[in-house]
């Protein structure tokens, strides 16, 4: 069930940001974490909002999230770098590899950059939206705690494992994917156990092997992969490169964020192309236009009154929810009110519980 009364971003996200300030995060990294999931929220993707603030308030109190991130540069070799975590904030981390991995596309142009012993991070298309932005191409691939079982198998040791990549379109909204490799990410079944709402069939099988439309059932059995073999192959690469690249925890050995008592072992790789080295950054965006012009000018199909391009949606979304509030469940909502109540900050909830 969705609330009624519209929440206001921007005092969501002093919220958000007094929460993690008070939990012993440094100032800068604590609006960040907040920023992050208030944005995912004003995309539209609530599965990855302030759904999780206290999934990652927990990780802090329980000691297997450091709340000082201590980033160490393990490989420093141009165009390539490896970054050790030590258990720091996921987000924290991720922004310095997308940062990185921009410096040092501009100087060689490619940057590929692996973090090891990180955490969660929230929206991969956060980061990589930052790459188009500095005129860059970015991918970014993380791997997760265990969700799917490798194709014909009935254990899970693969995680969602999602993957983005990002390229600026001129003056429109950059292309964006953002994707899991599962049928859907496992925080839309965790969004849909708090809207109390089934999930459509397909997306999960039970404990015991059965379909099923109960998230609850889902989260204790195993989530399908995307297209069948092909999402569990995409999957498998994706661990490869953020999990066995980087030296960093791979399959059953990775633990999910909603885990809050065990260190999560994930590990990122973050590849930045500057576009300027293989052609004016002026010309690629004006291919770019015609690009997704030529996408939008397809007939449309029965049903459909316009067609999107990859990230188009989530732009339009974040300048409606700016302008008119968010609209939250009401177990996220009552979530967010047990979180004040805890912390004391319960004049800064942006709503009346």
């Amino acid at each position: 069930m969705t609330s009624s009364t519209p929440v206001d971003a921007t005092r969501l996200l002093a919220f958000a940001e007094a929460v993690y300030a008070g939990a012993g995060v440094p100032a800068r990294d604590a609006r960040l974490i907040a920023d992050t999931l208030v944005q995912a929220d004003l995309w539209g993707h609530q599965s990855h909002g302030v759904l999780r603030l206290g999934w990652y308030l927990d990780r802090l109190r329980n000691g297997v999230m450091n709340a000082a991130t201590t980033p160490e540069f393990v490989v420093d070799a141009g165009a390539i770098a490896v970054i050790d975590g030590h258990d720091g904030v996921g987000h924290v981390l991720t922004e310095l590899a997308t940062r990185e991995a921009i410096r040092r596309a501009r100087a060689h142009g490619i940057g590929a950059v692996g973090v090891r012993n990180s955490n969660h991070f929230g929206t991969c298309m956060y980061y990589t939206r930052m790459a188009a932005a500095a005129g860059c191409v970015g991918l970014l691939a993380s791997n997760g705690g265990p969700a799917m079982a490798p194709w014909g198998g009935r254990k899970k040791i693969i995680g969602t494992n999602p993957w983005s990549v990002a390229a600026p379109v001129g003056e429109r909204p950059p292309l964006v994917m953002d994707m899991a490799n599962t049928g859907v990410a496992r925080g839309k079944i965790y969004l849909a156990h708090q809207r109390r709402e089934p999930i459509p069939q397909g997306w999960a099988i039970d404990a015991e092997g059965a379909p099923t439309t109960d998230a609850q059932a889902a989260i204790e059995g195993i989530i399908l992969p995307m297209a069948g073999h092909k999402g569990y192959a995409i999957a498998t690469i994706v661990d490869m490169l953020s999990g066995v690249l980087t030296g960093s925890g791979f399959l059953s050995a990775v633990h999910s964020p909603y885990k809050t008592a065990e260190k999560s072992n994930c590990g990122h790789m973050m590849i930045a192309l500057d576009i300027k080295a293989f052609q004016p950054l002026e010309t690629f965006n004006e291919r770019m236009l015609r690009f997704v012009d030529e996408i939008k000018s397809v007939p449309l199909a029965k049903g459909f009154d316009e067609i999107f391009y990859p990230g188009e949606i989530e732009a339009r979304n974040d300048a409606r929810n700016r302008r008119d509030g968010l609209l939250l469940p009401q177990d996220t909502l009552a979530d967010l009110a047990r979180i004040a109540r805890e912390t004391g900050l319960e004049s800064e909830l942006p709503f009346q519980p």
